[in-house]
């Protein structure tokens, strides 16, 4: 069972370390409010990514026929949400203030945690690094929730490291550097909303 639990903390660190548009949102976040708001977003990803990971361990070819048809909408709904949180960092002062309202911590979870489930093609992912663990037969409830729980918590893990890494280097940059950072992930996001509305586009023509 820690076996079991271990490779599926690893696998949850391999699908979530590559920076992509929710990284670039979560050095965002902890730059302008600290560390909770950037944690949030990790919470969010690790939740989709447990999502993922009980989908695969239930058989992934039975969902593969739903996540095809999902594909078009989720990328849609992927690249709006982008789009607007790049937006709103464009259009926000970034603040060096720890305190955030807890409704904007749950909104950014959420946010993180649609954006992770937006992507069909990380199904295929965990579908193949599964394998590549050997993980294909473990089926059984306990040894599944092991697998789901340590995908989760390597995760976690990751968004804690990240998030609590930038927010150490935050209190020693200067404010202007801060807001430029801050100003450049949020084009990254922007850049990373119109990448995903192009793509579904393209998949219409």
């Amino acid at each position: 069972m820690l076996l079991l639990f271990l490779k599926g903390a690893l696998l949850g660190v391999i699908i979530t370390a590559p920076l992509g548009p929710i990284g670039m949102l979560c050095i965002n976040r902890t730059l302008e409010h600290g560390f909770l708001a950037g944690f949030s977003c990790g919470l969010g990803t690790a939740v989709g990514d447990a999502s993922y990971a009980l989908v695969a361990v239930t058989g992934i070819a039975v969902f593969a026929e739903t996540m095809s048809a999902a594909t078009l909408p989720l990328a849609i709904g992927g690249g709006v949400l982008l789009l607007w949180l790049g937006y709103r960092g464009l259009t926000h002062d970034p603040v060096r203030a720890a305190d955030v309202r807890t409704g904007r911590l749950m909104g950014t979870t959420l946010a993180t945690f649609l954006l992770t489930i937006s992507n069909p093609a990380t199904i295929l992912s965990f579908g193949a690094l599964f394998a590549g663990f050997g993980l294909t037969e473990e089926t059984r409830r306990f040894s599944s929730a092991v697998i789901v729980g340590g995908v989760f918590l390597g995760s976690l893990a990751w968004w804690l490291f990240l998030s609590g890494t930038v927010n150490l280097a935050r209190n020693k940059l200067p404010r202007d550097f801060t807001t430029k950072v801050v100003r450049g992930t949020s084009y990254l996001l922007i850049g990373f909303g119109v990448l995903a509305l192009c793509s579904a586009a393209y998949s219409l023509l």
